[in-house]
């Protein structure tokens, strides 16, 4: 059965834009560092779901008082399955295009992959080099956030 969250529903932003997620709405982008370098998970969007058959991070809408990491690694759950260890924040990035609405991508770094299609929202699940996600069909909010994430992928060396 289907648990309605405090914060799911469409809004009218301010901008005039409808866009879910009453409080706003956050996603998650996992990172796993590998000899050749890092891979990044994403889920296949299910066609029941907005922009379905693109490949995006798992997210949804955030709960009322809820903080977007919070509601970024409670969605993946729901959507990709538990996630292992103790994941480590690495950055994140805010579009805000109201002042009324937001959606925050987090991006945390994983010691090993995981993921599997949970529900309704999720076709699949793939880890992916940078380059890779670059080839793939994306949901368009994922695609104008890409940019922007890319630099949280690889790690600052000590001579930086």
């Amino acid at each position: 059965m289907f648990e309605r969250r405090s914060g799911d529903g469409f809004m009218r932003c301010g901008d005039g834009h409808v866009r879910w997620g009453i409080f706003g709405a956050a996603g998650v982008v996992f990172v796993i560092r590998e000899a050749d370098g890092p891979r990044i998970m994403l889920q296949k969007r299910s066609v029941m779901a907005h922009e379905g058959g693109t490949w995006s991070c798992a997210g949804g809408a955030l709960d009322q008082g809820e903080l977007p990491y919070d509601g970024a690694l409670r969605e993946a759950t729901e959507e990709v399955g538990d996630i292992p260890g103790t994941p480590r924040l690495l950055g994140d990035y805010v579009f805000n295009p109201s002042a009324d609405w937001a959606y925050t991508t987090v991006v945390v770094e994983v010691d090993e992959r995981f993921g599997s299609s949970m529900n309704f929202e999720t076709d699949d699940v793939g880890w992916f080099t940078p380059d890779e996600v670059a080839a793939l069909p994306v949901h368009a909010g994922f695609a104008a956030a890409w940019p922007h994430l890319l630099p949280l992928f690889h790690p600052v060396s000590d001579t930086d």
